[in-house]
């Protein structure tokens, strides 16, 4: 019989189930898409029990596509939104709070605060983060203090967790048992600013500089074992093991066969992640990069550099529903492709701020250079091109820590199917960009991981040699061009 994992996607704006079986064939799909909240201006909130109703709708949809038997799925792969912070009550498994976003800003106070006070070097190095209102740490403090929940946190009544840890909890009996697992991985617990990286465990100092009682962390695990199996969970039987785990990011290093030291991957989605494999120990950064581990297999920890920029694909999703510039996020590549270039526009997508190497939580979004001659292509192919200057930011950041450059990039994620940004990508980083059949490495990297776990791959070397190429894309622009274009793009970074 097939084997096939069930790899369950969970993103900022939907979730996507795949039934993907050993060859790496699909056998279905189905991504289910949930509301986004914004209290206010730069906060970002979704309510945890529509991601569970994604994620469940999601897989009856990729089940009922798939031409499998439910007795094939020999293990359940998750993939999530980093940073995004859910609280719950331990008996209920219900949140105490919407989910704060890893897009939110409403930590931006409490950053600053602990910077003034000093702590800025002692996170950076323990951690591998800067302090910004990214990372988990203080958006867990913040529900605490403003549901007033703190007393019932010391007390053992609380959990917290990325939607990761949120997932496998209600996975393996949320509600229906005391004894649902609450655990972590590796890569997801080094996003919350609470995980030591040479430790690989939780630092109580860091944890109390931040409020943040140690009673409610999960266990951090590696990202390939059987941490418990399906239990009451809406459209899947009880007893499949939930087998692997880790953030989307480091799930689409995994998935892009990126296992040696140098190897590099790009992933367009909500925002734009660069990451690098630095191998088995952290490089920390000198150029506003992160550190972070890429994935933790038994007891071998591998770490990457990495470099974020908040906005990427939300910045098309900004031209259909904010401007109704489009109809479709489709569109923009042939809206884009009516002009030549952007004739001197530049838009910069800080919408939520600007990541690395910036980190400039109170940037905002600016347009420059607009004329009466400026047409809604060029805004199209403005905003296609800002996504990709913001990645020569990153991608020069990253070669200046490495001192050496990179010779090939593997990109992935739904904008990496536009050609025209990919190859704009490739004029400006003067790198090769090399992009796989399958787009969805995010939940491929799920899916190997579970699959490792479960034997339906015995090694990573099986994995690599499953991996194929779809395209690839060089520079055809001069260098000279290139230069004048991101000295463009520097003055506009400026005026954000």
């Amino acid at each position: 019989m097939t084997r096939c994992i069930l790899a369950i996607d969970q993103g900022t704006t939907g979730t996507t189930a795949l039934v993907i079986d050993e060859a790496l064939t699909v056998r279905g799909r189905h991504t289910e898409e949930f509301a986004q909240i914004y209290p206010q201006p730069g906060w970002v909130e979704h309510e945890p029990a529509a991601i569970i109703r994604s994620v469940s709708a999601a897989i009856k949809g990729a089940l009922d596509a798939a031409d499998v038997a439910i007795d094939a799925i020999a293990g359940i792969g998750i993939t999530n939104q980093r940073e995004t912070t859910v609280v719950w009550d331990r008996a209920t498994g219900e949140a105490i709070h919407n989910a704060i976003v890893w897009q939110c800003r409403r930590t931006a106070p409490a950053c600053n605060r602990l910077r003034d006070a000093g702590h800025e070097l002692r996170f950076r190095s323990r951690t591998g983060l800067v302090l910004d209102p990214y990372f988990s740490g203080t958006k867990i403090g913040w529900i605490l203090d403003h549901v007033g929940a703190r007393p019932r946190a010391e007390s053992g009544e609380l959990a917290f967790g990325t939607i990761d840890s949120y997932l496998v909890w209600q996975l393996t009996g949320g509600k229906a048992r005391a004894d649902a697992v609450h655990v972590t991985d590796a890569t997801n617990a080094s996003r919350t600013l609470l995980m030591n990286l040479r430790t690989g465990d939780w630092d109580p100092e860091l944890a109390d500089t931040l409020g943040v009682p140690t009673s409610m962390l999960p266990e951090i695990r590696s990202c390939s074992e059987v941490y418990g199996t399906t239990k009451s969970f809406p459209g899947l039987p009880d007893g499949i093991p939930v087998a692997g785990m880790a953030g989307d990011q480091q799930a689409a290093l995994f998935g892009q066969a990126c296992y040696d030291i140098g190897e590099a991957k790009c992933t367009y989605g909500t925002g734009a992640f660069l990451l690098m494999n630095v191998g088995d120990k952290p490089i920390q950064s000198t150029n506003g990069l992160l550190t972070t581990v890429a994935w933790r297999l038994g007891d071998t920890t591998t770490y990457a550099l990495e470099g974020s920029a908040f906005i990427a694909g939300a910045a098309v999703q900004w031209l259909r529903d904010g401007l109704g510039v489009i109809r479709s996020a489709t569109e923009v590549e042939s809206l884009a492709g009516r002009v030549e270039d952007s004739d001197g526009v530049y838009f910069v997508p800080a919408l939520t701020g600007l990541g690395a190497p910036h980190w400039r939580p109170d940037a905002r979004g600016v347009i420059h250079g607009i004329t009466r001659g400026t047409t809604a292509a060029h805004l199209a192919r403005a905003t296609l091109e800002g996504i990709a200057y913001q990645n020569l930011d990153i991608l020069r950041a990253m070669q200046a820590d490495l001192k050496k450059p990179l010779a090939t990039l593997k990109v992935d994620g739904g904008a990496a199917a536009n050609d025209l940004l990919m190859q704009f990508q490739a004029d400006l980083l003067g790198v090769e960009l090399v992009r796989p059949a399958l787009l969805e490495t995010t939940a491929l990297g799920a899916a190997f991981l579970a699959g490792l776990a479960v034997g339906a791959w015995p090694d990573l070397e099986t994995v690599r040699q499953t991996w194929k190429e779809d395209a690839r894309f060089t520079r055809q622009m001069a260098a000279e061009a290139v230069e004048k274009k991101v000295a463009g793009w520097a003055a506009a970074v400026m005026r954000a």
